[in-house]
C-alpha cells in the first residue's frame, strides 16, 4: 500500500498504537530533540508533538522510522529486499525472443511506467504560498554546543540533466531567507554544485509520504531518477507539481516545501553540530541556499529526526538500505550471499559480507569489488568477508570465523589513502583516510601452504539424535 501523505502515514501508526500525542508545549531548541532521542533508545513510539513554543500552526513529529516493523510498514512489504528485486526486474530479464515474451516484456515495461512521477496541476503543499522565513520553521537545535538550529531532514531536490536528485543533508538556518548545506563532496547533490558556476535551482521538501522521505536517503547511483527511485520503493508514482518559484517538480503532498537556489560560489563556515558518531563535528565550508518561496500546508507537520550515538532512527534507516540494496550486490557480485551493517558500527564503519567463495583470492577481490562499488559501500572502513555457511547477523558466528580463518599477516588488508566517511572523527584529514579488510574465509590449498583446511567435526547423526531425546525427557528446551 502506498501512503498518499505523511498524514495518512500517521495515522497508520496510530491505529496500531505505534504513535503518541504530546499535548504539553515544549521548545524545538534541545527540549523536543531531547524527548525525541530518550524515546528512540527506549524503543518507543512516534511521537506528535501538539504545541511547539515559538512556532504557533505548526505540529512536529519524530520517531517515524524508529525499527524495522515502523520501515517494513511505511514501505507495504513484508521483505525489504522484494523493493530492490522490482528495481532489477527488467535488468535481469532475458531478451524477449517469441511472441509470449515480448508481450511479458511489454507488460513488464508498463509497470515499470506505473513507478514515474504523476503531474498535477497543484496540490495541498500550495494551501499557502509565502515569502520565506526559514526562522519560522520549528527546526531543532539538538545538542547544546551545535551551531544553531537545523534542518535535519529536509529532501533537497536538485535536478542534473533533467535527472532528479533527492538528498537528505543536515542544513544549518543563518536567518529568514539563508541556510548553508552540508552536501558532503562524496553525494551526488555536491557533483552538480561542481559543474555549475551559479545560483543553482534547488527546493527542500518538509515532510511528504514516507517511501519519498526514505528514498531520499539511499545511495542511488546517477543517472538514476531519485523521483523514480521513489516511486519504485512505494509501489506507485510520486505525485508532483511545478514549483513557483524554482523549474523543479515538487512534492504536491509535502508539508511545505521551501523554494530558492544553492548558490555554489558563497561559502559559509557550518558547524559545529553533534551528529551520528557520538561527537561535535566541526563542520567546514559550504554553500549557501537562498530562499526564495515558502510553500505549506494551512496546518503544517514539521518532520524532524535526531542523531547521536547509536541506535536512533538514522540506524534503522541504515538498516533499510542494507536490505533494500542486497538483491542489487547480489546481481552486481553473484558471489554475495548475505550482508550485515550493524547499527552500533555506524552503517559504513563496519561491514560483514558473506560469499560463496570459488578460487584463491577470493575473499581479497570481493573486499576490492565491493570497495569499489559506488554509494553505499565505498565509504565502509572496515569490511569483514566471510563464507557462505555464517550466519552475518549472528556475531557469536562472525568472530568465530574471524579467531579461527585469520592469520593477520595473510588475511588482513589495510588500504591506505583511501576516500572514507568526511564525519569519520579517527581519519587524520576528513574525507581521507584509510581502510580495514579481513578476510575470514575458509583457506584453500593455494592460500595455505598447500595444505587441505583442516576438517571441522560433526556430531554422529544417531548420537545426536538420541541427545535431544534424553534432553526433552529433562525438560531443557532445545
Amino acid at each position: 500500500m502506498a501512503y498518499k501523505d505523511l498524514r495518512e502515514y500517521l495515522q497508520a501508526l496510530e491505529e496500531r498504537g505505534l504513535l503518541k500525542r504530546v499535548g504539553e508545549e515544549l521548545s524545538p531548541e534541545l527540549e523536543i530533540p531531547e524527548v525525541l532521542r530518550q524515546a528512540m533508545y527506549r524503543r518507543g513510539p512516534a511521537l506528535l508533538f501538539e504545541k511547539v513554543k515559538g512556532h504557533p500552526g505548526w505540529r512536529v513529529v519524530g520517531n517515524i522510522f524508529g525499527d524495522m516493523d515502523r520501515i517494513r510498514l511505511a514501505l507495504g512489504a513484508e521483505r525489504l529486499e522484494e523493493i530492490g528485486e522490482r528495481l532489477l526486474r527488467p535488468l535481469s530479464a532475458p531478451p524477449p525472443v517469441g511472441l509470449l515474451e515480448k508481450v511479458k516484456a511489454a507488460a513488464e515495461a508498463l509497470e515499470l511506467g506505473r513507478y514515474m512521477p504523476r503531474y498535477v496541476r497543484s496540490g495541498d503543499v500550495k494551501e499557502v504560498v509565502e515569502e520565506p522565513d526559514l526562522t519560522a520553521l520549528p527546526a531543532f537545535k539538538s545538542w547544546p554546543k551545535d551551531a544553531g538550529r537545523y534542518i535535519t531532514y529536509g529532501v533537497l531536490i536538485t535536478k542534473r540533466g533533467g535527472v532528479y536528485n533527492l538528498g537528505v543533508y543536515r542544513i544549518q538556518i543563518l536567518g529568514r531567507g539563508e541556510a548553508i548545506v552540508h552536501a558532503q563532496i562524496h553525494k551526488r547533490a555536491s557533483e552538480l554544485f561542481a559543474e555549475s558556476g551559479g545560483c543553482v535551482d534547488a527546493a527542500i521538501a518538509i515532510g511528504g509520504d514516507p517511501a519519498f522521505l526514505l528514498s531520499a536517503m539511499m545511495p542511488t547511483p546517477y543517472p538514476l531518477d531519485e523521483y523514480l527511485f521513489a516511486g519504485v520503493l512505494r509501489g506507485e508514482g510520486v505525485e508532483v507539481t511545478m514549483g513557483e518559484a524554482v523549474d523543479l517538480y515538487i512534492p504536491a503532498r509535502a508539508e511545505a516545501v521551501i523554494e530558492g537556489c544553492i548558490d555554489v560560489k558563497d561559502l559559509r563556515r557550518e558547524g559545529p553540530f553533534g551528529d551520528h558518531y557520538g561527537v561535535y563535528d566541526e563542520g567546514g565550508l559550504y554553500p549557501v541556499f537562498k530562499a526564495k518561496a515558502l510553500l505549506r500546508r494551512r496546518d503544517p507537520i514539521y518532520y524532524g529526526t535526531v542523531v547521536g550515538p547509536p541506535p536512533l532512527e538514522d540506524a534503522w534507516m541504515g538498516k533499510a538500505v542494507e536490505r533494500i540494496f542486497l538483491p542489487i550486490l547480489r546481481f552486481l557480485l553473484p558471489e554475495v550471499v548475505d550482508l550485515e551493517m550493524p547499527p552500533h558500527g555506524l552503517y559504513q564503519g563496519i561491514a560483514v559480507v558473506s560469499i560463496r567463495k570459488r578460487y584463491p583470492g577470493h575473499g581479497k577481490k570481493a573486499m576490492m569489488a565491493l570497495w569499489g562499488l559506488g554509494h553505499m559501500m565505498a565509504l565502509t572502513k572496515i569490511l569483514i568477508v566471510v563464507d557462505h555457511d555464517v550466519d552475518v547477523h549472528d556475531w557469536s558466528q562472525v568472530l568465530y570465523a574471524v579467531a579461527q580463518r585469520v592469520d593477520p599477516q595473510r588475511d588482513v588488508v589495510v588500504v591506505p589513502g583511501a576516500h572514507v566517511d568526511v564525519l569519520d572523527p579517527a581519519s587524520p584529514t576528513p574525507g581521507y583516510g584509510s581502510k580495514l579488510g579481513i578476510d575470514a574465509t575458509r583457506k584453500l590449498p593455494e592460500e595455505y601452504g598447500g595444505r587441505r583446511w583442516p576438517e571441522e567435526p560433526q556430531p554422529d547423526p544417531a548420537a545426536a539424535a538420541k541427545a535431544k531425546e534424553v534432553l526433552r525427557g529433562l525438560g531443557i528446551a532445545l
